[in-house]
């Protein structure tokens, strides 16, 4: 039997580009089928029907056509399109950080199960939640054990021994917490707060229901960000862009002036 040349998925729309004259390429991941590109034809022009339906963020379902190449969006509607991202630019930089997480720790046709839903159900979040960063923390780290980069936050990565209820240290190079004796031997490695592993384990172990009932204060937060983008970064092998314009909101609101880092365009 013929393999058919159409098939229909939902997918989450990460990032688009413009090709050609009036197409945009579209990098989406999608339910059971895991991040793949496709074209969309013709979605540039203003009488598209299309292109409400691709916008970036957007759930959507698709017709696709399989193409040599590329496979073709022949039909597109939009099962969420998240209207309170588009109204905040703060809200929106989260969805952009959360989109480009799943872009950069998937492949083309591999498929993580569990990740799907965590997306879409994240974006959801972040259109409610007063808390953003604790959603994405939750997020980051749930999409790391799905990637299968689960962080060690239990046991010391190098003795393998139970983490104590103290301040420890924390080193992306060694996967995750280094107990004191042992921080001497990993000279990259950073303290980290007992509020702040606390946290960071009740996420990483939890519903996103028991999750919500943290209330993390300030400093805690900014240190849970900082070491989870350490590892992030490390795991990656390159910085990412939307925490660094994140940042640069964070200093517009509080008066101060737009950093350097954020203006020379260092993340690539």
């Amino acid at each position: 039997m013929a393999k058919p040349r159409t098939y229909t998925v939902d997918a989450v729309v990460l990032r688009r580009t413009d090709f050609g004259e009036a197409d945009r390429l579209v990098v989406l991941y999608a339910r059971g089928r895991g991040k793949l590109r496709a074209l969309a034809k013709g979605v540039r022009r203003i009488r598209s029907r299309k292109a409400g339906h691709l916008e970036p963020f957007t759930e959507t379902r698709l017709m696709l056509a399989q193409g040599r190449d590329l496979d073709v969006i022949t039909q597109a509607q939009a099962l969420q399109t998240f209207p309170q991202l588009r109204a905040d630019l703060t809200r929106f930089t989260y969805a952009a950080y959360v989109a480009e997480l799943a872009d950069k720790f998937t492949f083309e046709g591999e498929d993580h199960p569990g990740l799907y839903g965590l997306l879409v159900r994240t974006l959801q979040r972040l259109t409610q939640h007063p808390d953003l960063d604790l959603v994405t923390r939750y997020y980051e780290l749930h999409l790391l054990e799905a990637a299968g980069f689960r962080p060690e936050l239990g046991v010391c990565t190098l003795c393998g021994a139970v983490i104590q209820p103290e301040a420890q240290y924390f080193d992306p190079r060694h996967g995750g917490v280094v107990c004191p004796k042992c921080a001497a031997k990993a000279p990259g490695s950073r303290p980290i707060s007992l509020p702040a592993l606390r946290y960071l384990r009740h996420f990483q172990r939890s519903s996103f229901r028991e999750a919500a009932r943290a209330r993390p204060t300030a400093p805690v937060h900014r240190e849970m960000e900082t070491l989870m983008h350490d590892f992030l970064t490390h795991v990656l092998e390159r910085r990412l862009n939307a925490p660094v314009f994140l940042q640069h909101l964070r200093r517009l609101e509080n008066g101060l002036p737009p950093s350097a880092k954020a203006d020379e365009g260092e993340v690539s």
